[in-house]
Parts: C-alpha cells; sequence; structure tokens
C-alpha cells in the first residue's frame, strides 16, 4: 500500500479533488466526507486507465516536497484541506503456476476473451474483486 497526498479545495455544497503526483486524477463532491469517499474510486480508476495504456506510475512524494515544489505553491496556499490517502499501486508483473480445474480454466479463458481481457489479467481482476469483499 501507498500513500498519496490529495489536495481539497471548495465551498459547501460543491468541493473537488486532485492528487499532484497523478495529474488529471479528479474527483468531486457536496460534502468533504463525499468527496474523500470519492476520491478513492477515482484514484482506482485512474491508475487502471494509466497501466491499460502502457503508461509508468510515478513516484508518490510526500507533503513536504510537493508544498516546496512551485508548481503546487497556489494550490497548496488556496487548499481547504490536504489529505494524504492510501492507494493500492500495482507492482511488477510476476509469472506464476496455479492449478484449476481445467474446465473452470475453459470458462475464464471464454469469459476473458469475451472482455477482450487476458487469462491474466481476467484473474487478477477477480482477485481484486474479491480481495475487496472482505475489506
Amino acid at each position: 500500500m501507498s500513500r498519496i497526498v490529495a489536495i481539497l479545495h471548495g465551498e459547501h455544497g460543491a468541493y473537488g479533488i486532485s492528487f499532484p503526483d497523478l495529474p488529471g486524477a479528479t474527483s468531486g463532491g457536496e460534502t468533504i466526507d463525499e468527496t474523500l469517499a470519492r476520491a478513492e474510486e477515482a484514484l482506482a480508476g485512474h491508475v487502471a486507465t494509466m497501466i491499460e495504456a502502457g503508461m509508468d506510475l510515478p513516484d508518490l512524494r510526500g507533503v513536504g516536497a510537493l508544498r516546496d515544489d512551485p508548481e503546487f505553491a497556489d494550490d497548496f496556499a488556496s487548499a481547504l484541506l490536504i489529505a494524504v490517502l492510501d492507494v493500492d499501486l500495482p507492482g511488477r508483473s510476476k509469472r506464476f503456476n496455479i492449478s484449476m480445474d481445467e474446465r473452470l480454466m475453459d470458462r475464464v479463458d471464454a469469459r476473458a476473451e469475451a472482455f477482450g481481457e487476458t487469462r491474466s489479467g481476467f484473474l487478477a481482476a477477480a482477485a481484486r474483486k474479491r480481495l475487496a469483499e472482505n475489506a
């Protein structure tokens, strides 16, 4: 698990959140709590899009490093809240072998193909979904 700095702006009824280390990753909401909750979903979607596009994920900086970056001076000066959120950035792909019922594997392959995914991508998505169920 990694930690990412988020900057929240806005006023009552209209808040927005952005992540300096992930330009383009934004979200919003009517309340601060709603905006923070939506931020996690926005992060996950943005990171998934970057990975699908073959983009490298940036090194995440702490609050101090970002505050010292002149590019974000105005953002920090006008922020209502600076938050540090947990984000699950994927690591490098690692090859491994598993055993599975062959009929189940055939079903996995057919479904993955229907979604335009690889077997590995399909199984990884299924694992992430299952892991999130008990979180």
